[in-house]
């Protein structure tokens, strides 16, 4: 684990601490434990490509064996700091108006668009010590009406897979959300790209009031 980004981690955690509001973490972590399921191979999104040819480091896959990260309530505690740092500090912003085109992934500053977001949640974890392997590009199908594309970050635990999202500072597992899940990273090869299943497993309660 590098010490400098924990601390930055911890130091993000501690900024953003006034403004956030854990739900209690023995709750959150009673939920249903339910992996989606994979189907086969596919083709990464070209933007992933451009910004692989861009920034190689990001893109090497990772030294350790791919495992899901232990959910602790300080892991929890993480994950909603990252995820409030990020949504707060970058404004969404179309590739469009910032490059004059329709797609292009990068790490954000201060403006980008969903995969911007994600690429900086992912950036940020992994330093934080979070392996590779948990932390995994999404794309997805918004629901009606506008069946656009979206790109969240899939984190990895035991107790499942964790949405991470710039449309809200709610965490949710992946059945929970409203999104058609269409492809994302393979855990041992962030260049390797899977789609999901068409039948997935449903928890007994799809989602739990809070």
């Amino acid at each position: 684990m590098s010490k400098k980004g924990r601390l930055e981690v911890l130091a993000i955690a501690g900024m953003v601490a006034a403004g956030l509001t854990l739900q209690p973490a023995h709750a959150f972590l009673a939920r249903p434990a339910l992996f989606a399921a994979i189907g086969a191979a596919t083709k990464p999104p070209a933007g992933w490509q451009q910004f692989c040819a861009e920034n190689a480091d990001e893109c090497r896959p990772g030294t350790e064996q791919a495992r899901d990260v232990v959910l602790t309530p300080e892991k929890l505690q993480e994950l909603y700091a990252v995820n409030k740092y990020v949504n707060d500090r970058v404004a969404w912003t179309s590739d469009d108006a910032l490059y004059g085109k329709a797609e292009r992934w990068t790490l954000p500053l201060d403006r980008g668009d969903c995969e911007d977001f994600a690429l900086l949640k992912r950036k940020l974890l992994a330093r934080a010590g979070w392996p590779q392997g948990s932390l995994l590009i999404t794309t997805v199908e918004e629901p009606r009406p506008s069946r656009g594309r979206h790109a969240v970050l899939t984190v990895r635990t035991d107790r499942g897979e964790m949405i991470l999202d710039n449309q809200t500072p709610e965490i949710l597992f992946w059945y929970e959300t409203n999104y058609r899940y269409l492809s994302r990273q393979s855990a041992s090869d962030p260049n390797v790209w899977v789609s999901f299943g068409t039948e997935q497993p449903k928890p007994a309660v799809a989602r739990i009031e809070r």
